[in-house]
């Protein structure tokens, strides 16, 4: 598959029957080692007749010229060795392919913070959202950004799985020292959905030791998980308290123009020529998060690869029908869903709404708004906020309240959210 950054690839020559292949950046380089090197033989062997491998290089100075096909000593360069973690760094999870929108500019933002300053901005950095709306891509851009930034820097990338697969190997291997040593000797932490903790006292109490260490020694922890600190399940209470302590940033389901404007960067990134009209359709059909709009792009592009011809409407159309192999996600109501509604309903405009006025006729309906966001998602009260022009919690809290007192006195009232509910798929309950 193509990317963009394969145009930073060099052929150097032939040394010891394989293609030496230079990249300067350690992040490519791990990248096609652990997932394309079979690829890569597969076609030098095609092109050049001849069974050759692969060799991947490095290095940040070149002191002397290959030329092919004489031999060379690639001596002085660095091998891919995984050194960045156990989870994989796709050099497409950078800053630059990260689509900035209403519902993640804050986490984007703080992600930006932490990558040039670590331990400066925010310590630690917690970044939750649902699945597939892009913390994986915010902690692997960390990771890339970080380590461009400062050679010598160790940062270390795991998933909590890979966490605790090590805790417990080491337990009953009996090397715990081991195991504390590597992980309270990186300057940058990264771990991907730390909610997998809940429920693990021992590994838990580890944890919190670790952080301990890392946190006072002024190194950097980043953390991902699907739900914020004080909503994990079966968490001490004393590590939602560290988690909390930093910065917690939430990541909302984008709304239709960051959908497209996602839609035209995976585009970009594969090099497929997309139109408008594709781009619109498919952001309208799949709101609920990224992952839904890769899956679109890969139908599309496999089904126009099959007959050779462009990417059109009716082909994006096919490629979404049901039967088609690429299946809409159950539906889940979001803000952007709820707005939505109670500006059609209401006939109030989507920025009345959101803006600081307070007449009845826009109080009201935005009232209605907050109670079916508390009731119908899991945002917190400071996210539905948030979402609703910036109010803090209070008033959301205060909007719910009213909204409860006026349903059994307000016949009218109870009907249209009975309506609404309906429009959104809701049963009432």
């Amino acid at each position: 598959m193509c990317r963009k950054w394969f145009e930073d690839i060099d052929v150097l020559g032939i040394s010891n029957g394989s293609i030496v292949i230079y990249l300067e950046e350690d992040v490519q380089l791990n990248y096609l080692e652990r997932k394309c090197k079979n690829q890569f033989v597969e076609a030098a062997q095609i092109i050049t007749g001849h069974l050759l491998g692969v060799h991947f290089v490095n290095t940040r100075e070149l002191d002397f010229q290959v030329t092919s096909p004489q031999p060379f000593n690639p001596s002085g360069y660095v091998i891919a060795d995984g050194a960045f973690g156990d989870m994989l760094i796709s050099p497409d999870y950078s800053f630059d392919n990260f689509i900035v929108g209403p519902g993640n500019q804050l986490a984007h933002a703080a992600a930006i913070a932490v990558s040039q300053k670590p331990a400066q901005a925010y310590n630690p950095l917690f970044i939750h959202s649902g699945v597939g709306l892009g913390k994986t891509h915010l902690l692997q851009a960390i990771c890339q950004t970080a380590m461009q930034s400062n050679d010598s820097m160790k940062v270390y990338y795991v998933s909590c799985n890979g966490f605790l697969t090590q805790f417990l190997e080491s337990v009953q291997a009996g090397e715990m020292s081991d195991f504390r040593h590597k992980f309270r000797a990186f300057d940058m932490l990264i771990i991907d959905d730390i909610h997998d903790l809940s429920n693990r006292e021992q590994t838990q109490e580890e944890f919190f030791h670790t952080f301990n260490t890392l946190f006072q020694s002024g190194r950097q922890v980043v953390l991902s998980s699907d739900a914020p600190p004080n909503e994990i399940p079966h968490l001490e209470d004393r590590l939602i308290s560290r988690f909390s302590c930093g910065l917690v940033a939430g990541i909302d389901p984008p709304g239709f123009e960051t959908r497209v404007a996602i839609i035209k960067k995976k585009a970009a990134l594969r090099h497929i020529d997309i139109p408008d009209e594709v781009s619109n359709y498919i952001a309208a059909r799949l709101d609920q998060n990224i992952r839904q709009l890769e899956g679109a792009m890969t139908k599309l592009q496999g089904l126009s690869l099959l007959d050779g011809s462009p990417i059109d409407l009716a082909m994006a159309k096919t490629a979404l029908s049901s039967g088609s192999g690429l299946k809409d996600a159950p539906k889940h109501v979001s803000i952007q869903d709820i707005l939505d509604a109670i500006s059609d309903f209401y006939d109030v405009k989507l920025i009345d709404l959101l803006s600081k006025r307070r007449n009845k006729s826009i109080t009201m309906p935005r009232q209605v708004g907050m109670w079916l966001a508390r009731r119908h998602t899991r945002f917190s009260l400071e996210e539905i906020g948030g979402y609703f022009g910036g109010r803090d919690h209070t008033t959301v809290m205060h909007a719910i309240k009213s909204v409860d007192s006026k349903i059994t006195l307000n016949d009218q009232l109870d009907q249209d959210l009975t309506r609404l509910q309906g429009r959104l798929s809701l049963d009432k309950d």
